[in-house]
């Protein structure tokens, strides 16, 4: 076959000689017999079918993600290609991205990674010293001084002296032992990595893993990916999404029938629910996760997003160590933070760490041999987590500069929390809960009866339907409630308020108009 190409390839000029004097129609004739020969065979079956493909893989779902957002992006490119809409952009307000959403980054945190990408700026009087000490201490840790080198599957270890010490301040003393730190590709990384190791078994004894719903998709796309067992409890809707215990002692005795629960998953600000937990609540889930044997899981990397006057953060493992050493010597905890929210917003760099607490040490050998499969988290990222726990200090330069913005960003989150809470409460057929922190509102919306029908006949959930249509007629992008979980016959969407407050506004407003106009058309 491959020969009669070649003749065929050197046919393009009949009458000149071929390479071996003969013309070139002479040898297009032979190829043409070669191919007689040798027809060519019909395209084999694909080895690689949805039917063949991994099941847990295709059992994977990821809301943030998925068919709305897919269908924005077709909005986007009918839009570039001169389609007329009822608006002139879409507004993709289904995901955490600050810096999408117009946020400036903070000028400390780039110019460390500036200097760290490029240490030739290190010579130039335009960066402040107390970057360049940063930058400095980073490279000086890396392999030929260099971000382009592989790290320590760990992470580098002068990075994760920095976050203990941030632990430990931020926890008023609590130690904090770099070994126990991992660096990681965003939270996300960590927390897939450690229910990786926690899931085993089969059948009634597969690993059962508790979350929240409301949930953040993550959970329940890495549970179906291990082909591990889902454990629902639900958070109070009317009580501003609170965690209660009893709820939690439900599910897990409903859940021993069939798998076996080992593993408690908390967010603290919650996604998308932006409630945040009390000292006490924390110290009823602890006090439950140690009398059941439970690995807990403390997803906090939205601690700086605290809005509420009359909320404050409390993170597990400074109230677990506060508990006494009944407890901070056998609970198993491991807590996520990342570069990605707060007040940075550094989703692109993917930086992030866990800190894991009352590991067996022959499991932390094994979780750092899992971690070594994949390397090491991208070293950008890991640069960037470290100016986040290693920021400007009073005296230093770049402090009030640091601290002016910071305080700006997260000023400006609690107004548009308040903002959002406030209108949304005014249209009718919405309530949303006070948004305590996060970067979201999780509002439930009334759906009525006819709509559900309509729903039904196009095979989509109600709220996807209400979804799908607001992105149609107003160009708005969130998420639908049952992507991240609700209770039966309830129905929300999830909104970051990410937005400029302008901006915001003119979403709100548009949403209030879709409302009432999607209200009395299905009346």
């Amino acid at each position: 076959m491959q020969r009669a190409a070649a003749l065929v390839r050197r046919g393009c000029c009949p009458r000149s000689p071929g390479p071996w004097g003969r013309s070139q129609s002479s040898a297009a004739a032979e190829a043409s017999a070669v191919l007689k020969v040798r027809p060519e065979r019909s395209r084999r079956e694909r080895i690689l079918t949805l039917e063949s493909m991994n099941p847990q893989v295709k059992a994977v779902e990821y809301a943030v993600r998925g068919p709305i957002v897919l269908k924005a992006g077709e909005i986007e490119l009918e839009l570039q290609r001169g389609i007329k809409k009822p608006f002139t952009e879409v507004i993709r307000a289904n995901i955490g991205d600050a810096q999408a959403m117009g946020q400036q980054p903070i000028t400390f945190l780039r110019q460390v990674m500036a200097l760290c990408t490029y240490p030739n700026l290190l010579d130039s009087p335009s960066f402040p010293e107390d970057a360049k000490k940063r930058a400095r201490r980073i490279l000086q840790a890396c392999g030929g001084n260099s971000l382009g080198s592989y790290s320590a599957s760990q992470g580098v270890n002068c990075i994760r002296e920095d976050v203990a010490a941030y632990i430990t301040r931020r926890d008023g003393g609590v130690p904090a032992d770099p070994d126990n730190i991992y660096l990681t590709t965003g939270a996300s990384d960590g927390i897939s990595t450690i229910l990786k190791i926690l899931v085993s078994g089969g059948g009634k004894s597969r690993t059962g893993v508790m979350i929240p719903i409301p949930q953040y998709p993550l959970y329940s796309a890495v549970i179906s990916e291990l082909d591990a067992i889902q454990v629902n409890y639900y958070l109070d809707e009317d009580n501003c999404w609170a965690l209660n215990v009893n709820e939690l002692r439900r599910a897990l005795q409903e859940a021993k029938d069939h798998c076996d629960p080992k593993v408690l998953c908390i967010i603290n600000p919650g996604n998308p629910t932006g409630q945040v937990q009390s000292r006490k609540c924390i110290e009823d889930v602890i006090h439950f996760a140690w009398e059941e044997k439970l690995f807990l899981l403390a997803d906090e990397v939205y601690q700086d997003n605290v809005y509420s006057p009359d909320c404050r953060f409390h993170s597990f493992k400074k109230v677990l160590y506060e508990m006494g050493p009944e407890y901070s010597s056998n609970v198993e905890l491991a807590s996520f933070h990342s570069t990605s929210k707060g007040y940075m917003g550094e989703c692109g760099y993917r930086g992030g760490y866990m800190e894991v607490i009352n590991l067996h040490p022959e499991i932390k050998g094994q979780l750092v041999k899992l971690l070594s499969v994949r390397l090491c988290p991208p070293v950008s990222g890991q640069a960037a987590m470290d100016i986040v726990v290693n920021p400007p200090v009073p005296g230093e330069e770049s402090f009030e500069q640091f601290h002016r913005e910071k305080e700006s960003v997260l000023g400006n989150l609690a107004k548009k929390a308040k903002l959002t809470e406030d209108l949304f409460n005014q249209v009718p057929g919405i309530h949303c809960n006070p948004l305590q922190g996060a970067m979201y509102a999780f509002p439930r919306i009334f759906i009525p009866s006819k709509a559900v029908e309509a729903a039904q006949a196009h095979k989509m959930a109600p709220d996807m339907f209400y979804c799908m249509k607001l992105l149609e007629e107003t160009g708005i992008c969130v998420v639908p409630g049952s992507g991240f979980g609700q209770r039966e016959g309830t129905y929300h969407f999830r909104m970051t308020i990410l937005p400029p407050v302008e901006k915001l506004k003119t979403v709100l407003q548009k949403v209030k108009d879709f409302h009432i106009k999607f209200l009395e058309k299905y009346a």
